[in-house]
């Protein structure tokens, strides 16, 4: 009998040797999650009579339990390597399967969508129409076409008119002694070509003044200009008797062939206080067509494109995936796992949103493995191993020393 139960030893020590050997070999796999043996004892059962004093008939592997706790973050230069800070999981689409993963080492495939070294397809929310993310989800893709340009609308100009300026002759544009200020900006019509739209200050009495706005040299404000109107505290009061302090440009056509445009200009910020005239700032809403240069995925996971034109847009969301019990996911290797009936139902949702960890982008996690632990363990694993080898050498001897007393 105890040939047997130092051979279950045997097999013990030596399942808990394969275990460690396996930490040990993935200590610097990304997104590995160790595993620990647990171990349980075997007596004989029997349905009549007492087993009080059975002596048991060694032990056999519990469980093999794999632990979900956090790996360090290591930093990189890739702002595609992504990092779960807390709990949850990457959801992975594999031709139709999902898989999940703590593993972010991921890059782009030939059509913009973000995979990871298997060709899996990381998923999260999709955007609408107006770049504004819904809780439907997909496979997430970078999109390289180029930023439709934006047609100016609205124009505002902030600054002060020196009320101390004198009163000058009729406006013309061409002779600069008959304006007393004068800025400039840049427009865009419906192809996205600049316009340079040039404001004309002009002072008609010591409370009023008029306003002229030429774009690429050609009038759009109404003849005789905009009037504007200060009170005796050097605030706005009206723009052609309107207390909104703004006004719409004629329709014109841009030198560049674009469909006609105008604009409301607001020039409510316009002050008239003694002193020097100058510009605070100019806000207009068009841009010209811009290139993706770049993209960044912030901590709730929103995939940020940035174009060259200054503009940005929002392609996505990642996803974050919680099981309640991580324990009963089945290991498809790949630092990956499959939802089982074990694991329970998951739970997806954005980072950050109920018990979801955060993503941290240009990092990943490394494997949970203490090196320093493995390592005790293995010392212990081998002498377990030894002892139950020396055991089965004991009854060897036992059992020559019976066949002798035959002899």
């Amino acid at each position: 009998m105890s040939f047997e139960i130092a051979l279950t030893g045997l097999n013990a020590a030596s399942t808990e040797l394969e275990v460690i050997s396996n930490n040990i070999a993935n200590n610097a796999t990304t997104g590995f999650k160790r595993t620990r043996a647990d171990f349980a004892d075997v007596y004989a059962s029997s349905s009549l009579g007492s087993a009080n004093n059975a002596v048991g008939q060694g032990v056999r592997v519990g469980s093999l339990r794999q632990e979900f706790t956090q790996g360090d973050v290591r930093f990189t230069q890739n702002n595609l390597d992504l990092a779960v800070d807390g709990t949850g999981m990457f959801e992975l689409n594999d031709n139709g399967n999902v898989v999940y993963t703590r593993a972010g080492a991921f890059n782009l495939d030939r059509e913009g969508f973000i995979v990871n070294p298997q060709g899996h397809r990381l998923t999260g929310y999709s955007v609408d129409a107006d770049n504004e993310i819904v809780p439907i989800t997909g496979d997430l893709q970078v999109d390289f076409a180029d930023i439709e340009p934006r047609e100016s609308d609205d124009l505002e100009f902030v600054l002060n008119l020196d009320s101390r300026d004198e009163i000058l002759p009729p406006f013309d544009p061409n002779v600069r002694s008959t304006y007393n200020y004068t800025t400039s900006t840049t427009v865009y019509d419906a192809l996205g070509s600049a316009q340079i739209a040039t404001l004309y200050l002009h002072k008609d009495t010591p409370t009023s003044w008029s306003s002229f706005l030429f774009v690429d040299g050609v009038e759009v404000t109404q003849p005789g200009g905009e009037e504007m109107t200060f009170d005796g505290s050097g605030k706005l009061t009206a723009v052609n008797g309107d207390p909104q302090g703004m006004f719409t440009t004629s329709l014109f056509n841009p030198a560049s062939g674009a469909t006609a445009m105008d604009m409301t200009v607001n020039l409510a910020e316009v002050t008239h206080f003694e002193a020097l005239s100058g510009v605070n700032q100019i806000v207009q809403d068009g841009y010209a067509s811009g290139r993706l240069e770049d993209f960044d995925i912030d901590a709730s996971g929103v995939v940020f494109g940035r174009y060259s034109n200054g503009q940005a847009k929002t392609m996505g969301q990642i996803t974050l995936t919680e099981f309640p019990n991580e324990e009963g996911l089945q290991q498809l290797g790949n630092s990956s796992w499959a939802e089982t009936f074990t694991s329970g139902e998951p739970a997806t949702g954005a980072p950050g949103s109920a018990s979801l960890g955060l993503v941290q982008a240009g990092a990943l996690e490394n494997s949970n493995v203490d090196i320093t632990q493995e390592l005790v363990a293995m010392i212990g694993a081998q002498r377990s191993f030894q002892a139950n080898a020396q055991v089965i050498s004991t009854g060897d001897t036992l059992t020559q020393t019976v066949i002798n007393i035959r002899r």
